[in-house]
């Protein structure tokens, strides 16, 4: 495997460069330095929301780009390269459905914050890893009539997979669901996904599939895989994501990323 024209790493955040307490290793800021010294650009690309991905890589935000909310929006520090909007009228009926399904909580994500209407507290203390700008509102229905949604996220304790997908399989031609972890599934536009926001970002930096080098474990990270040569899959993914990578590594929680990149740093 010949790492030498490698020019942008693009690494999803939970189960794969987050370790299983939410962490980003020392290790990976060291190699991060190291990759800045090659100009080798990082990309950070998640279902989390921008203020809660940037919090994980605080000292190095301004010199990374992030796609966040799996692929809604696209940033460089504090400019937009990327925004793709819900039709307000399509959100309208979709909240009444997300409602209707048991032990179920849902976000509406915008750009700026994040917005709840659960009053369960034992989803509010889990919901806060991933959206530290939020706020609570009775009836999300009001939020939608004067804020841009970039995606709805639902959580469900059990399994996103198993309640919530066959709950809103039905539509599936109008919007793109994704299963973005266990617990979570995300309903987008179909343009919203973490591979169209890479293409995105490859462009503005003139770097080819072949230069580019990019980790995932989970479904949300599939588009994104595609878009590169050089595409890994943890030991701890998805089996869908470990027959759609190229390579495979060790686990999130055994410094999977970082054994990558501590090759590609001596490339």
């Amino acid at each position: 495997m010949d790492l030498s024209n490698v020019k942008l790493v693009v690494s999803d955040m939970d189960g794969t460069l987050l370790n299983s307490k939410g962490e980003v290793s020392p290790l990976f800021f060291e190699l991060f330095k190291k990759l800045q010294e090659k100009n080798i650009t990082f990309c950070a690309a998640s279902g989390r929301q921008y203020h809660s991905i940037v919090d994980k890589l605080a000292t190095i935000k301004d010199d990374i780009y992030v796609i966040a909310e799996n692929g809604a929006i696209a940033k460089k520090a504090d400019k937009i390269l990327l925004q793709e909007s819900l039709e307000a009228s399509k959100i309208q009926k979709i909240i009444p459905i997300l409602r209707d399904i048991e032990d179920t909580n849902f976000v509406l994500c915008t750009k700026d914050a994040a917005f709840i209407e659960s009053k369960d507290e034992r989803f509010i203390g889990y919901f806060k890893e991933y959206y530290h700008n939020y706020n609570k509102v009775d009836d999300l229905l009001d939020v939608v009539k004067h804020t841009p949604i970039l995606k709805i996220a639902v959580y469900n304790f059990k399994s996103s997979e198993a309640y919530i997908l066959p709950a809103i399989k039905h539509l599936e031609n109008e919007y793109l669901l994704k299963v973005s972890g266990k617990n979570w599934l995300d309903i987008s536009t179909d343009k919203a996904n973490k591979g169209n926001a890479l293409r995105q970002v490859q462009n503005l930096l003139n770097v080819s599939k072949k230069e580019t080098m990019v980790f995932g474990d989970y479904h949300n990270d599939i588009e994104m895989l595609k878009e590169a040569a050089f595409s890994f899959s943890m030991e701890n993914a998805h089996k869908d994501i470990t027959e759609i990578a190229n390579y495979a590594t060790t686990s999130n929680d055994n410094f999977g990323v970082e054994s990558v990149l501590e090759k590609l740093a001596k490339a």
